[in-house]
């Protein structure tokens, strides 16, 4: 199955980044079941464009990705770095 959450989220960032080739999402399973952890990886010349001022792009990021998770019943968290 695919995972819907990456997907969104390389689909919202590669829209972002100058270099759209180079945007790597990881899915890390923590510990407890519940819970997954979605770390974005793009380049260093990049991550101001991601982050935003003041992280306004990162946090709409990732409310839009919590939101799409809430559909599933996941709990979900965005690592941008």
């Amino acid at each position: 199955m695919e995972d819907s959450i990456a997907n969104l989220l390389e689909v919202m960032v590669r829209g972002l980044v100058a270099n759209p080739d180079n945007v790597k999402i990881e899915k890390i399973d923590a510990k407890d079941k519940d819970f997954t952890v979605y770390r974005v990886i793009v380049d260093e010349e990049d991550m101001g464009r991601v982050i935003g001022k003041q992280g306004r792009i990162a946090k709409s990021i990732r409310s839009i990705a919590r939101a799409a998770a809430t559909k599933s019943d996941e709990k979900i968290a965005v690592e941008i770095g």
